[in-house]
């Protein structure tokens, strides 16, 4: 699996570089204020592809959260196009002040990946849940349990990036991918699971407990 940069993500470079060489241009002309703007928009965009190290708790039956962001949607469904059997839904929004770089909620394989193009809604909406541009990932876990990790991209954020491949191996907590400026991830996750999150609260990649899979 391609391995991201640490502590902002490879993918913000040509963001920043860009944001970074108008500042300059803009200061050689002469244009204050413009370069000041300039400026701060490269800060902006240096903070949005942050990648900081996250401490991962130590229980091995603990399921993470994949997203920095606010729980939006919690709901019993039957997911009939990832693990193909009754869920947990869990939804996670992330806005533009966030960090965007994604982790996988649980050890496990990857089994199968899923990109389908779509449209770019307002990612905390259920029409951007089904109609935008989202990719899936399902894991396989030791225990022969499936969950998805779906990243969606939302009415700002363009391009989804997924570093993982499939037949990788990925650890609680490791970096797989990420959505550039703005978006949400699904969670479709057993019912065996013991939730302990709620909607409306705030969670952290890496170590926000979201639950429990004992068994």
């Amino acid at each position: 699996m391609k391995k991201p940069q640490v502590p902002v993500a490879l993918e913000g470079y040509p963001f920043i570089g860009f944001a970074a060489l108008t500042t300059v241009v803009l200061a050689l002309l002469g244009h204050a204020l413009s370069a000041l703007a300039a400026l701060a928009l490269t800060g902006f965009v240096l903070y949005f592809f942050r990648d900081p190290d996250r401490i991962l708790p130590e229980d091995e039956d603990v399921l993470v959260s994949p997203a920095d962001g606010k729980v939006i949607l919690i709901e019993k469904i039957f997911d009939d196009r990832f693990v193909k059997e009754h869920v947990y839904k869990v939804s996670i929004f992330m806005n533009v002040f966030n960090v965007h770089v994604n982790r996988s909620p649980f050890s496990g394989t990857v089994s199968r990946i899923h990109y389908s193009p779509g449209q770019f809604f307002s990612a905390n909406t259920e029409r951007g849940a089904l109609e935008n541009e989202a990719c899936a990932l399902t894991l396989e876990t030791r225990n022969n349990r499936r969950m998805a990790v779906v990243q969606v991209a939302g009415l700002i954020a363009r391009r989804i990036v997924c570093w993982a491949v499939k037949g990788d191996v990925l650890e609680r907590g490791q970096r797989f991918g990420l959505i550039r400026f703005g978006s949400r991830v699904d969670l479709y996750l057993p019912q065996q699971v013991q939730l302990e999150v709620v909607v409306g609260q705030k969670v952290r990649a890496g170590e926000t407990v979201l639950g429990y899979l004992a068994g």
